[in-house]
């Protein structure tokens, strides 16, 4: 496609500020009709917004979160005919830039990405914001091309190619820093915290969080500050420092969001908000508790559009996903999926209900909280604080007639029982728990209470989990020491798992992984199938070493050779899978 060449301003022939005399929103809104990213009725609730706040149409659309960032600028980019600019991060560099100031570039989101002496090509977030383009075509005197790029496309290309002109989040506090709000001063505090300043600093501090892929945002109040830090591969990483000034009207603003009482500091509190972010609906679970400095707050990111429940996506091998496969035809019994806190257990359930979810099966859930939310699935939320907890949950599920339960967790003794009995009365319940290896499950849960002759009969199987941080495929390289943890790992894999030639990488650091030479995070996982030697084992009540052993010699491939598995294969580093499964 090729983009058009401006000779006079694009909006001359399309004037989408005003989109009912110039019919945009018709033609726009028909446009994403035929395309089928719109159905007639969110295009007439667009239409009725755009009416009501005079918005322009297009806007609107990812205002309500009816079409993504990434879907508006595509199809705007096939509407107006032209290219949508696709960054790939290489040989970045400054152009013009002794006509077009950072400053410029930024306030007018358009950035030069190529020249030439014919012409200039243009990245726009705005391709309708015509100005800047006629200003900038006069003063070089050729003519100018434009593509459309995401504003998140280039917020990121802006941070690489001006690292040290960013002036967004500080101008931000040396507004606000001479205000000071009193956390003592309710209705100041209120007030400060609705004011525009801090508005768009927590809104930056959200938007670069979803883009970063981040799973959690935690502001942590220290003496003097209050800093902001990322959670992003399961890693923290430090991002904001926000002044004492502005602590109280920043922790305010998070709770206004999440509707909480800003009066109350001494108990924590949870809630649960839905914003739109680049276009897309987000869910962010609150979490704030009182701190010796002030209040902590959490924010669990909860992106629908980033999470794939697919077993090979999360890092699951065939020969699992074979075994996993295994566990869920069975009729009755219990599944469970363990490993620490941040190992991925829920998702891992969620992506077995998933597969289980067929029009002839009523599949009910007991969470707390409900972390995505799943089509054709009965999801129940825990309310501790009016008694609605795990064993009432169960056992008025238990009442309506279900093939298959999932428990976000078994926490308690009550619990368990309550899930022994469902799968002995001929349902297969899925749940989580606490331990650091499939085989510690059975211990585990005989200090819960439950009888080991029932765990025997109902366990059909346990799945042992860790996340490793995976190799960003656009700057690895082959390991310096590759042939030395070949030799030191080598007697230590299964014969079976040792697939030559190794391919032994280590990070190095790129624009696309933000220089930590890791994108994403893939599941390392071992499957413990509760045969007969192993029922055995537990009538016995063998320690969990015992029934590992005896689990590995019937072939089970633990964590830490999965691990090695996928290190071999230039997956993850050995370093990370060392790190994760504490063998040294």
């Amino acid at each position: 496609m090729t983009a058009r060449i401006m000779t006079q301003p694009v909006g001359a022939s399309i004037n989408p500020t005003n989109p009912w005399v110039s019919g945009f929103a018709d033609a726009y809104g028909a446009e994403l009709l035929q395309a089928g990213i719109l159905d007639a009725g969110s295009i007439d609730r667009a239409r009725r917004a755009a009416i009501a706040t005079g918005d322009r149409f297009d806007l609107v659309l990812t205002k309500l979160g009816l079409v993504s960032e990434a879907d508006l600028a595509a199809s705007l980019a096939g509407f107006l005919g032209v290219a949508l600019y696709s960054p790939n991060d290489e040989g970045l560099e400054p152009l013009m830039d002794d006509i077009l100031a950072p400053s410029f570039i930024r306030q007018n989101r358009m950035l030069p990405i190529r020249m030439d002496d014919r012409r200039i090509t243009i990245a726009v977030v705005d391709p309708f914001d015509t100005l800047p383009l006629e200003a900038t075509r006069l003063v070089v005197d050729r003519p100018i091309e434009y593509e459309i790029v995401t504003q998140s496309n280039f917020d990121r290309l802006i941070q690489s190619i001006y690292p040290n002109d960013d002036p967004g989040s500080q101008s931000a506090i040396q507004v606000q820093s001479n205000d000071d709000a009193s956390e003592f001063d309710l209705q100041r505090l209120q007030e400060s915290a609705s004011e525009a300043p801090v508005v768009r600093l927590v809104s930056k501090i959200i938007s670069d969080a979803v883009d970063l892929r981040a799973s959690d945002i935690h502001f942590e109040p220290t003496t003097n500050s209050l800093n902001v830090r990322y959670r992003i591969d399961g890693m923290l990483r430090t991002v904001e420092t926000i002044p004492e000034s502005l602590r109280a009207a920043v922790v305010s603003r998070v709770k206004i969001l999440a509707k909480k009482d800003i009066a109350e500091r001494r108990l924590p509190q949870d809630g649960r908000i839905k914003l739109a972010v680049r276009g897309d609906e987000i869910d962010f679970r609150i979490a704030t508790i009182p701190t010796v400095n002030g209040e902590s707050i959490v924010m669990r990111v909860l992106d629908r559009n980033r999470v794939q429940l697919d077993f090979e996506h999360l890092g699951f091998d065939d020969a699992h996903v074979a075994l996993l496969q295994r566990l869920m035809a069975y009729p009755n019994g219990i599944v469970l999926v363990t490993g620490p806190t941040g190992s991925g257990k829920t998702t891992t359930l969620y992506t077995i209900l998933k597969r289980l979810n067929q029009p002839f099966s009523k599949i009910f859930t007991v969470e707390d909280p409900i972390e995505y939310l799943l089509a054709g699935i009965s999801q129940v939320q825990v309310q501790q604080a009016i008694g609605l907890d795990f064993p009432a949950c169960l056992r008025a599920i238990l009442r309506q007639d279900p093939d298959m339960i999932m428990i976000g967790e078994i926490r308690d003794r009550e619990t368990a029982h309550i899930a022994v009995q469902a799968s002995l009365t001929g349902h297969l319940v899925f749940s989580t728990l606490h331990t650091n290896s499939a085989a510690e499950t059975v211990t585990r849960l005989m200090d819960m209470g439950v009888e080991h002759f029932l765990l025997g009969s109902t366990i059909r199987g346990i799945v042992g989990q860790r996340l490793v941080r995976s190799l960003c495929p656009a700057c690895t390289r082959p390991h310096e020491k590759s042939s030395y943890w070949v030799d030191c790992l080598g007697d230590r894999m299964p014969s079976q798992l040792k697939r030559p030639p190794p391919n032994l990488c280590q990070p190095v650091g790129c624009p696309k992984c933000h220089s930590t030479g890791f994108r994403g995070r893939l599941a390392i996982s071992e499957v413990l199938l509760i045969d007969e030697s192993i029922q055995q084992a537990i009538l016995r009540r063998l320690p969990a070493s015992e029934i590992a052993s005896i689990a590995r010699q019937g072939g089970m491939t633990t964590i830490y050779e999965d691990g090695v598995a996928k290190a071999w294969d230039g997956s993850t580093t050995i370093e990370e899978v060392l790190r994760v499964t504490s063998i040294v």
